[in-house]
């Protein structure tokens, strides 16, 4: 049996298919308080064989509802020295151009959050100057002090040698090892920076709800005996596993309305 789940903002909903074919649905009420509640709700309300369950497809509001409403961690940025500015210059165009009260969304990352570290790649992806830990160092026990809870890498020219990233990325778990870390390779080799560093930013900025979500869900079907393969509904129509989807939640942004 295959069963799939989608969390919406009034009903919790469940559609399965058994092995000869036949389907099943059901509804429940969403549960804000305890989002994964909802989904054994429905569930046991679907009366569906748990045992029988072979795979467990979840789709989700959590990450689009986070960055709408703006409540994800105190992220900060780490980059290469002169660049700390790029997501904020972002591409100086002007989407409504002669509205002269025009403001840009504000950032997810202020300023005081941004750090820089002297390093360097070229565009094909040749060192040009080392990582320099030191500033690494600095930039973590700075972060600390103002209570961050998630830190992205983005580098200059990472996505064609992403060595410098991985090096940081694994010197600041040593450093600070219960912090989330995110690297701009890991979620897109997108060559213009702006880009690259804005959608780090915003993976870093759920990575912690994504992660307390998916853990407390996963503890649930767990804890009913649930032991079937389970994903998360991806962006792209997609899914990926549980494990995956803490790692890159920020292709679970459209998981509801694809789901």
């Amino acid at each position: 049996m295959r069963v799939s789940t989608d969390i919406g903002g009034t009903f919790t909903d469940l559609v399965a298919i058994n092995k000869d074919g036949s389907i099943v649905f059901e509804k429940s009420n969403t549960t804000p308080a305890d989002f994964e509640q909802g989904v054994i709700d429905v569930l046991k309300k679907s009366s569906v064989d748990f045992k029988e369950i072979e795979s467990f497809v979840h789709g989700t509001t959590v990450i689009i509802n986070a960055l709408t409403e703006r409540k994800g961690a105190k992220t900060a940025l780490i980059t290469t020295k002169g660049f700390r500015d790029v997501i904020e210059i972002a591409r100086c165009n002007r989407p409504d151009l002669f509205n002269i009260y025009f403001k840009k969304p504000s950032l997810f990352v202020e300023r005081y959050l941004r750090c820089e570290v002297s390093e360097r790649m070229n565009y094909k992806g040749e060192v040009v100057e080392p990582v320099c830990k030191e500033d690494v160092k600095k930039a973590v026990e700075y972060l600390k002090k103002e209570d961050v809870k998630a830190i992205a890498i983005c580098f200059l020219h990472s996505y064609a040698n992403n060595s410098h990233e991985l090096e940081v990325a694994k010197y600041i778990r040593e450093l600070w090892g219960d912090i989330y870390v995110t690297c701009s390779f890991e979620i897109t080799r997108e060559w213009r920076e702006y880009e690259r560093s804005t959608t780090t930013v915003l993976n870093g900025y759920v990575m912690p709800i994504a992660a307390e979500y998916i853990d407390k869900l996963e503890q649930k079907l767990e804890e009913n005996k649930i032991s079937a393969l389970k994903y998360i509904m991806q962006s792209n129509g997609g899914s990926a596993s549980f494990n995956f989807a803490k790692k890159t939640p920020i292709n679970m942004i459209e998981s509801g309305p694809v789901a």
